[in-house]
């Protein structure tokens, strides 16, 4: 295999504000330097007076040349999103999707990974927690391509709404038909070239040029998350239901190694209000500023978190955010939990409504004005019996909990374990192998 190049899918919008600092071609022979916009137009992109079906821009010169695109959402639906220009390497190519432009960075595997372990973290964090990173990267990515490969077809939104009593749906790669990956958190977080990378970035990456995890002859689906609160949660309780022998539920600890069995409510509830030991339950601020940027340091508890709604303040949220209106909200009562105490599968119980919900990610959508922490929470009501006048979420992690947590990886290399054995705590089962 050769180093692939792939295409990054990084905003949309009825108009595109761009610049070159340097000249760009376009793909019609067109030089090019300085602000640019392109417009949505009859179907079409309108840019210099002329219309086009798609367009791509690519540097004259330098392999240094960067394009910048104006604002740029950061953040999609969570507490932090915002918006801000950002710098990339590499091709800017514009298409047309839903009667809206988008515009996509093509640009070697390699170099997206440069920057994806610095957006993802902090690019100052320890060389064998990076070196991890970008690794996984490499390989969720590779999986994405050769699952879809694999399987011709294109990935969507799965929902299983046969019986009218439930609601359960993931979100997995979904609507990204004409790009490989897309920039936010949804897939991975690329920033280009706008927040700079240290020398021992570009050394993991390089150390680990085309390394990836894998098991029994396929690249790894290598998930991630911030913080997994202490239990790994396994792969199809958030997403398809498929088991990944090497995405195991297991307790992120190397001295205390039983997890009691979360999918107990009971269990669950002990586990949650406690804090047990784990790497990732750290208050370290070096560690954490190693792990967290800027804004994702504007939150503090995640270990383990509490949440209070209101009567009128749950049932307006889940009404807003699911659309559906269940009147006074009577009880949230959990109905399966996955091995790291994540709840699968929520009854909502409404004076107009009963509905189970699922899986954890839109219990999360729903429960909050972004998103909620994670879905491992036990539930505390207040005030009068029959409709409470109070409800209180405590909860622990931040994010799926599947796969490699963050948090607990960077106090692992704190702790002086290496990439490697890292990777084979988290992803027990698999190998790395080196594609190019």
């Amino acid at each position: 295999m050769k180093e692939p190049l792939i295409t990054v899918g990084i905003l949309s919008g009825k108009e595109i504000e761009f610049s070159f600092p340097e000249t760009f071609v376009s793909s019609d022979k067109i030089e090019s330097a300085g602000d640019q916009k392109a417009v949505y137009k009859e179907g079409k992109i309108y840019w210099k007076g002329n219309l086009y079906d798609e367009i791509s821009f690519s540097p004259q010169l330098s392999n240094a040349a960067f394009f910048e695109l104006k604002n740029v959402t950061i953040g999609i639906n969570f507490h932090w999103e915002r918006k801000e220009p950002q710098r990339f390497k590499g091709t800017l190519k514009l298409i047309i999707e839903e009667k809206k432009l988008t515009a996509i960075n093509i640009i070697p595997i390699e170099d997206y990974l440069t920057s994806v372990i610095s957006s993802e973290m902090s690019a100052t964090a320890s060389l064998e927690l990076l070196k991890a990173h970008a690794v996984i990267s490499r390989s969720w990515l590779l999986n994405k391509i050769e699952e879809r490969e694999r399987e011709n077809e294109k990935p969507q939104i799965k929902t299983d709404s046969a019986v009218h009593s439930s609601f359960i749906k993931w979100y997995d790669h979904e609507a990204h038909t004409h790009f490989d990956v897309c920039a936010d958190d949804h897939c991975q977080r690329y920033q280009g070239i706008t927040r700079t990378s240290t020398s021992k970035a570009i050394e993991a990456v390089f150390s680990t040029r085309g390394e990836v995890l894998m098991f029994e002859n396929h690249i790894c689906d290598a998930r991630f998350s911030k913080c997994c609160g202490g239990a790994l949660e396994e792969f199809q309780n958030c997403w398809k239901n498929v088991e990944h022998p090497y995405l195991v539920g297991k307790r992120d600890d190397k001295t205390a190694n039983e997890l009691p069995d979360l999918t107990i409510e009971s269990e669950a509830d002990q586990w949650i209000r406690t804090s047990p030991s784990a790497f990732c339950n750290t208050q370290d601020k070096k560690i954490l500023s190693q792990v967290l940027n800027n804004y994702d340091q504007e939150t503090t508890d995640f270990y383990r978190w509490k949440v209070t709604y209101t009567q009128q303040e749950l049932s307006e949220l889940i009404y807003d955010r699911s659309g559906i209106d269940f009147g006074k909200i009577i009880d949230l009562i959990p109905i399966e939990r996955g091995t790291s105490g994540r709840i699968v599968k929520l009854k909502i119980v409404g004076t107009l409504r009963t509905l189970i919900i699922g899986k954890e990610l839109e219990i999360r959508r729903t429960l909050s004005s972004s998103h909620l922490y994670s879905s491992a929470f036990v539930i505390d009501k207040e005030g009068e019996e029959e409709i409470p006048s109070l409800f209180i979420l405590t909860g622990a992690g931040w994010g799926h909990g599947v796969g490699l947590c963050q948090i607990g990886a960077a106090v692992m290399g704190e702790q002086g374990y290496t990439y490697n054995e890292i990777l084979s705590h988290y992803y027990p089962g698999s190998t790395i192998e080196k594609q190019y």
